[in-house]
């Protein structure tokens, strides 16, 4: 198992203690806040809601906000709603291009069972991903 696995597996445990403790149905931010509880209780170093400026054609258009970069390496966003629709992994995607970071995950705590996508950076500017764990 290479670092990055092993980072996405602990992340992914804090995450899976943060939806058995509280299940689902509360909002995205009380799920934010004690997945930054877990991650701190495992040691991983974390900046939450880390602000990234967006351009088109060199000119900054705005600013995203993506919810956890783990270890400086991991993009970690998380969604509390019932299915993960293809725009927030295309959310994701943008995320770990604009970041330029290797991976992404995607987490929802809405669903009744945890979600997570895995999100990879390609380098060409398009993130592929693969289903982690449903």
């Amino acid at each position: 198992m290479n670092n990055y696995d092993d980072l996405t597996y602990k992340i992914n445990g804090c995450a899976m203690k943060v939806h058995n403790t509280l299940g689902n149905g509360f909002q995205e931010f009380i799920y934010q806040r004690c997945l930054a509880i877990e991650l701190k209780r495992a040691n991983l170093m974390f900046a939450r809601e880390v602000e990234q400026d967006i351009y088109y054609e060199k000119i900054q258009v705005g600013r995203r906000r993506v919810d956890f970069i783990v270890e400086d390496n991991i993009v970690v966003e998380i969604k509390a709603v019932i299915n993960l629709e293809d725009v927030h992994l295309a959310q994701a995607k943008n995320y770990v291009v604009a970041y330029n970071k290797p991976i992404g995950l995607l987490i929802n705590f809405g669903a009744t069972s945890l979600q997570f996508k895995k999100i990879f950076h390609s380098g060409s500017g398009y993130a592929g991903y693969k289903e982690a764990l449903k």
